[in-house]
């Protein structure tokens, strides 16, 4: 016979609600001081126990509590923060369900202290246990309200038996904390375990928050974004792909100060990222997003760690957009210094400002590269006259400028190349090296991305056609898709049933070997199809291009190949990393140098 239907107890429904909002003493924190934040706290401190499994106490200086509300605080379906369904639809606080308290005292002992500003009486505070039937008592207590939960799952030993170990615990309390202290850098917090403080954030800005919790390494290798578009804004810090990381462990983004793990906006993120990260690197960003209250729905998750955007095509298309232009500024001039002690890592230059507009003028293409200068290479025996004569000749001729108005590039000028795989140049701070094959597959790169975008790839015919053997399928491949490839700037044909001829290649590949980049094209085609490579994989397919066209290491360059580099660097966007996130260049200062050699001690 089957059970009749019947109602739940009250302290049933309580425990089976605590299921979706308390799976942790993490999730039991965020939920206080999310309270603590909404009710206008300057200040809040925090005090755990066995990572908050015997202890959670957070005190905060906000509005507090009258008394007679006491109980209500306590009692699911009750709050503050909405009243109708109209302030549901613009929910400006971080909680608003009203069942956080009540789930909590389910399954935990709860005790609430507290005082509301200008409160009269004897004791101007108040004390409820959290127990049936329990009455307020007097108590003393500045402004202000005290939240105390002990012994977690004292009363469920089924779920208490899933917790982790106390330091485990721990570390997501820890978490919680600074990912709510990032986005509340106005607000002091306080955290300690067992007796021993772990963190303590006075009030600052939000760089000097992020400098404490995510370590100025991170703000080293960051831009700083603030873009607008109606009521709508995105601000915070990119970190640059030198900051990648192994794992998505250093991402934080919020909706109107919500942290959320959105998927729409983490993919956003990762477009932005696309054409500078390795494959298996995640990027690391702080990002906030504000936007109209009603134009975002926070409800659509139990531990309102999701949102849904009204219209999210227009806020995924902001944030890429945004992020991608940032990551896309020129070359900065911001060198990063040696370690004070021991010199072994060389910090790569971040790029957060575009360069001046008063720089040398362009000079040639970078290929065919310019000749008529002769090169300049390590180990020659060069003196001042030597050098001071190089300098001028790499220089594009101009006009006389006096002296106190010429503007040195960014990166300088060169000066030799090292095993052929670096070029070193001096400016006006110190030494700069340049990883020469990383610099010129990010400038083809981004040359070929512009050409396809515009659709103008430039043919350039071989002089002598490069015949190279095939197998049939490559053979049928490239009669197939003749027309396709003509598109593309290849002019590739059979010559039998096993070899091909390349006549034309794209013009700015002509340094590359045209048998490796006809062999790349057809393996693309017949892995993902020509659809796929003028659509959803034609950057990927336009890297690898680039990366065959790269000059190549151990090739020598003359002083004006070099200074070309140089220049074109300055104008590429993400030339500060080339197509895989490596590292194109670096700063040493004669600081940095002087201070390696003990010069002036």
């Amino acid at each position: 016979m089957p059970a009749s239907i019947q109602l739940l107890p009250d302290l049933l429904i309580s425990q089976i609600a605590a299921g979706e909002v308390v799976d942790r003493p993490a999730s039991v924190l965020k939920e206080l001081l999310e309270n603590a934040l909404d009710a206008g706290s300057r200040s809040i401190d925090i005090q755990l126990e066995d990572g908050g499994v015997r202890l959670i106490r957070v005190s905060d200086d906000g509005e507090g509590i009258a008394r007679d509300q006491l109980a209500l605080a306590l009692t699911r379906h009750a709050t503050s923060k909405i009243g109708s369904l109209v302030d549901l639809e613009r929910v400006g606080t971080l909680g608003f369900r009203g069942e956080a308290l009540a789930s909590v005292a389910a399954v935990a002992r709860v005790t609430l202290t507290s005082r509301q500003r200008g409160g009269e009486g004897p004791a101007h505070a108040w004390r409820l246990a959290g127990e049936t039937g329990a009455q307020p008592e007097p108590a003393a207590l500045p402004a202000g309200t005290v939240v105390e939960m002990r012994d977690l799952y004292y009363n469920t030993p089924a779920r208490r038996k899933f917790l982790r170990s106390a330091n485990t615990e721990f570390a997501h309390c820890g978490e919680t904390v600074r990912r709510i202290a990032l986005a509340h850098p106005e607000v002091a917090f306080s955290l300690s375990h067992n007796g021993r403080v772990n963190l303590h954030l006075a009030p600052a800005d939000l760089r000097a928050r992020a400098a404490v919790i995510l370590g100025d390494d991170f703000l080293g290798e960051s831009r700083p974004l603030d873009a607008h578009a109606g009521s709508l804004r995105v601000f915070g810090y990119c970190a640059l792909p030198a900051y990648s990381r192994a794992r998505a462990d250093a991402q934080y983004c919020y909706v109107n100060r919500r942290f959320v793990r959105d998927r729409l906006l983490a993919h956003a993120l990762r477009e932005a990222y696309a054409d500078l990260l390795h494959g298996s690197r995640h990027p690391a960003y702080c990002l906030f997003v504000d936007i109209d209250p009603a134009l975002v729905d926070v409800n659509v998750h139990p531990q309102k760690t999701e949102v849904r955007f009204r219209d999210s095509r227009a806020v995924h298309q902001f944030v890429f957009h945004a992020v991608e232009r940032a990551l896309a500024s020129p070359l900065s001039a911001a060198p990063f210094a040696l370690p004070a002690e021991s010199p072994p890592a060389i910090a790569v230059a971040p790029a957060d400002e575009p360069i001046g507009a008063s720089r040398v003028p362009d000079p040639p293409a970078m290929r065919p590269w310019p000749t008529g200068q002769g090169a300049l290479h390590v180990g020659e025996r060069v003196g001042r006259d030597d050098y001071l004569a190089f300098v001028r000749s790499a220089r594009s001729p101009e006009p006389e400028t006096p002296a106190c108005e010429a503007a040195e590039p960014l990166l300088g000028y060169a000066l030799a190349q090292l095993h052929g795989v670096y070029v070193l140049a001096q400016n006006s701070q110190g030494l700069v090296i340049v990883d020469m094959h990383a610099a010129h597959e990010r400038i083809l790169y981004e040359k070929l991305k512009r050409a396809f975008d515009e659709r103008q790839v430039a043919a350039q015919r071989l002089l002598i056609p490069a015949v190279f053997a095939a197998d049939p399928l490559d053979v049928a491949a490239a009669e197939e898709h003749a027309a396709a490839l003509e598109q593309l700037g290849f002019d590739l044909a059979p010559m039998g049933p096993r070899q091909l001829v390349v006549r034309s290649v794209p013009a700015l590949l002509t340094a590359a070997d045209p048998a490796a980049l006809a062999r790349a094209l057809l393996g693309e085609l017949r892995e993902n199809g020509v659809s796929q490579i003028l659509t959803t994989r034609q950057n990927e397919f336009l890297a690898s291009l680039a990366c065959q066209g790269a000059v190549r290491a151990r090739r020598l360059l003359s002083l004006a190949e070099m200074n070309a580099l140089l220049r074109q660097m300055e104008e590429t966007e993400r030339s500060g990393h080339c197509n895989h996130g490596r590292p194109t260049w670096m700063q040493i200062s004669m600081t940095d140098l002087d201070r390696q050699f003990l010069r002036g001690r």
